[in-house]
């Protein structure tokens, strides 16, 4: 197991939607990969549990050298989350943090600013809904 990436200023933007028990779905927009789509059996913690969140990262840089570190990132991710949190640890500041295994054991962190993320309000669930739905249905099959 090694951890492919705790350099997460190539992660641009995403959802993640933690609305189905047991399962994670969403996408994210990474540097020279384009968006990738996520299925990961597991479930958020805290206040985000059950819901939809959405980020944009404020230390995005669109960097050529990103495609030497992500080219093995698989698309989709399937996998397991480790832990989703806004406010992962007590002794921390509380922060969105994103962090899974892959299906191969492969493990990804992502931490952002705490104003990078917020959950996602009732009004913007409609163009979430369809395309949460579509990846259920095909990769939930995949996940063990």
């Amino acid at each position: 197991m090694a951890q492919k990436f705790g350099n997460f200023r190539w992660v641009k933007e995403g959802y993640l939607d933690s609305r189905i028990q047991g399962v994670v779905v969403g996408q994210m927009m990474f540097a020279g990969l384009g968006l990738i789509d996520f299925c990961l059996s597991g479930q958020f913690t805290g206040e985000i549990s059950g819901k939809v969140i959405r980020f944009q990262n404020s230390k995005f840089i669109e960097d050529a050298r990103a495609i030497d570190s992500l080219a093995d990132l698989e698309n989709p991710q399937i996998g397991k989350v480790s832990l989703i949190s806004f406010d992962p640890h007590p002794l921390l500041p509380p922060h969105p943090y994103i962090e899974w295994f892959s299906q191969h054991e492969d493990h990804y962190r992502i931490e952002l600013e705490p104003d990078d993320a917020q959950i996602v309000s009732s009004e913007q669930l409609q163009e979430i809904n369809e395309i949460s739905q579509s990846m259920l249905e095909r990769l939930q099959p995949f996940l063990k």
